[in-house]
């Protein structure tokens, strides 16, 4: 993992466009990764990049920060913000009865999620845009000192 992971830094470091730029898609892409649109993160990352022209491979990268390990606690500080933001209370998961079954479950489970999809949304969204900021920066920093012409000592 750790392999793959420097490779793909690596890569991301030697694209062929602006620091401003690759830092720029880099930063829709972590907002994309806390989308609560699920499912769709690679589609919009795509249609975005080519819409405004920016590197696909930025985009991606930044949207892949979404994936299965980092998914639950992703979505869980973004819905436990939205619920904080709008007063909701996190105690009512615990009223989803596990042990039913059939369309009780279902039942069960729509009454007892049906408050946090407005802090879902609203908090995964906000949570997107406060991890893009410093992604932005700190990409952008890192690849201007990367970038920066090596100064030669006199002879």
């Amino acid at each position: 993992m750790k392999g793959r992971l420097a490779r793909a830094v690596h890569a991301l470091l030697l694209l062929d466009d602006t620091p401003h730029r690759i830092a720029l898609a880099f930063a829709i892409g972590i907002w994309i990764a806390f989308s609560p649109l699920l499912g769709i993160h690679t589609g919009m990352a795509l249609a975005i990049a080519f819409l405004f022209r920016l590197s696909r491979a930025a985009m991606l990268f930044g949207a892949y920060f979404n994936n299965p390990w980092t998914i639950a606690p992703m979505y869980t500080a973004g819905t436990m913000l939205g619920s904080w933001m709008l007063g909701v209370s996190p105690s009512g998961i615990g009223s989803i009865s596990w042990e039913a079954e059939g369309d009780a479950f279902y039942k069960s489970l729509w009454q007892g999620l049906q408050p946090y999809i407005g802090p879902y949304f609203l908090g995964n969204t906000v949570l997107g845009i406060l991890a893009a900021i410093p992604a932005y920066f700190l990409l952008r920093a890192i690849l201007l000192r990367r970038r920066r012409p090596a100064v030669v000592a006199p002879v």
